[in-house]
């Protein structure tokens, strides 16, 4: 009876039929099956079918095509199915929840890369004086510049380089693999020799060089650009031609979950998450960004963050609060999008809406409009920019790699936090650039030299981090401090320990200022000391 009424409720609804346009496919949809009802997961791969009467029955009512797992490879409960006709996405998912064999069924969303392309005009300057995201000398022409409004990366490979034992994955919409920029820097996968055969049984046969998930290939070309230009933000070659990536040696594996209209379906992307992870990458850049809240690639993202590889995604361009994911989930690091003068992306180059997107789960914030980069039609044009979250993203996930060359036990978490304590305040707008963390820069802007300088700049914090605010940060002459915790001395050393400042005081003082124009420039510690000498907090504070 329960599987009679179930198919009469779709003869009914299906009459009447007339499926709007969405932001998902029309002919998919994504399920988890609840544990008890996960039996025979090899045999259902094998001949198409759950294996359970109910379901198998609506499937065979619903001109069902196709089943294909998505998730965890392992535990084999998540899967995408498809139909060979446009649906009624809405009322298919009701029919297939009713059954209560599904922890949870969802649409197959659809997103995009966070970032559009642009062109210049070739110019005689050296290529790395346009990349002021790296470093900025005030001179960038293409819009307003501000002298240090740049992550500080030349200072940064003063303390490392990287290292290619590391692997970034990069799922965006492929990459040009022969460009010289990325000469023995792609990752190869070391159980498979291109004989036509999935050696190490991983469900990829031949994927020597990554995978594209969109036309399920061994061969995950950019077919639009956004790839390549996010890859050479993070890796391209340090070798005296085109521009130089954050990271000078780290291993690029490539997966392709962008299609030649960078766009692409959520069960790609999360496909390629656990592909990613499982195939030994230690960081993931996703500069793109979906509207849907999605439940499966929820737990991929939860997989690579229990697993240790920390997932980097872009806040998208929408100039609005409204959340995207795989940024929006609690385990990411979100990062929004600044202009060479230190302001907020608002609007990018190409459009006078569009803008860096915020939110109280954005983390930090990196340069990302006007950003030059690497073609994927060309060996030797040089003179591609782009612009969006999708460019201040790979910067972000370059420093994550550069922080794993230093220490490859360091956690998310503690990425996160490195990421987080380094990045500089109050550096733009004053309108939405406020003391400690805003909705519109998060942290900060990233800065890449002092987050790899955490291993000497590390400070016990035991007090919740808001009890103490330090601002503005950097500075120049003078800062102020808020505390709501009771000490009796305060003392401003550098990183040698020399003390440059001392108070002592038998209050709390709710506001302190501290004149430190006559500081050299560099990096000091603010140290907030208790009874008996007990250091309560610290800070980093930087003078310009």
């Amino acid at each position: 009876m329960r599987i009679l009424s179930i198919l009469l409720s779709f003869l009914c609804v299906e009459m009447s039929f007339s499926q709007e346009v969405k932001n998902y496919s029309p002919d998919e949809i994504i399920v988890k099956l609840k544990p008890s009802s996960n039996t025979s997961p090899n045999n259902r791969l094998i001949n198409q079918k759950f294996g359970i009467k109910l379901l198998d029955s609506i499937n065979s009512v619903q001109d069902f095509d196709q089943l294909n797992l998505i998730g965890n490879k392992e535990k084999k409960d998540t899967y995408l199915l498809k139909f060979k006709s446009t649906k009624n996405i809405d009322q298919l998912i009701n029919i297939y929840e009713n059954t209560d064999l599904f922890e949870y069924v969802e649409p197959n969303f659809i997103g995009t890369g966070g970032g559009q392309r642009g062109m210049s005009s070739p110019t005689d300057d050296p290529y790395f004086s346009r990349q002021y995201g790296l470093f900025n000398d005030g001179s960038f022409q293409l819009s307003p510049s501000v002298q240090d409004a740049d992550i500080d990366m030349e200072l940064a490979w003063e303390i490392e380089k990287g290292s290619s034992s590391i692997t970034v994955a990069v799922l965006d919409a492929g990459l040009r693999m022969n460009h010289p920029e990325f000469n023995g820097r792609i990752w190869s996968n070391p159980n498979d020799t291109m004989d036509g055969a999935d050696n190490d049984n991983n469900g990829y046969t031949d994927d020597l060089h990554g995978w594209d998930f969109v036309n399920e290939d061994n061969d995950p070309y950019d077919d639009h650009g956004h790839g390549t230009n996010v890859s050479g933000i993070i890796a391209a070659g340090h070798n005296e031609i085109g521009y130089a990536g954050v990271d000078k040696f780290a291993k690029l594996m490539t997966c392709k979950i962008l299609d030649a209209n960078n766009s692409g379906l959520y069960s790609w992307w999360t496909e390629a998450i656990y592909y990613a992870v499982d195939n030994g990458a230690d960081v993931i850049n996703m500069s793109v960004g979906g509207s849907g809240f999605s439940a499966s690639m929820q737990e991929a993202i939860e997989y690579a963050y229990n697993q240790g590889v920390t997932v980097v995604a872009c806040m998208m361009n929408e100039n609005n609060d409204v959340t995207y994911y795989p940024a929006g989930y609690s385990s990411t690091i979100a990062v929004g999008s600044t202009n060479a003068n230190d302001e907020r992306s608002s609007p990018f180059f190409w459009s006078p809406s569009s803008g860096s997107n915020f939110g109280n789960h954005i983390d930090v914030v990196a340069p990302g409009n006007y950003i030059y980069g690497l073609s994927h039609t060309s060996d030797t044009n040089y003179d591609t920019y782009w612009g969006g979250t999708s460019q201040a993203t790979p910067l972000v996930t370059g420093l994550v790699s550069l922080l794993l060359s230093q220490d490859q036990s360091r956690t998310p978490n503690t990425i996160r936090k490195i990421i987080r304590n380094s990045a500089e305040d109050q550096v733009g707008s004053f309108l939405e650039d406020k003391a400690g963390f805003d909705i519109y820069y998060g942290y900060g802007r990233i800065n890449a030299h002092v987050a790899l300088q955490d291993e000497v700049l590390s400070v016990s914090d035991p007090l919740n981090e808001k009890s103490l605010k330090i601002f503005p940060n950097p500075t120049t002459n003078f800062i102020q401090l808020e505390s709501s915790s009771d000490y009796e001395e305060i003392r401003v050393t550098d990183l040698r320990g020399t003390e440059f400042y001392n108070k002592k005081t038998d209050s709390n003082l709710e506001v302190l200022t501290i004149n430190i124009s006559d500081f050299p420039v560099g990096l000091y510690i603010v140290n907030i000391i208790g009874k008996d000498n007990q250091l309560i907090q610290s800070k980093k504070i930087i003078k310009n």
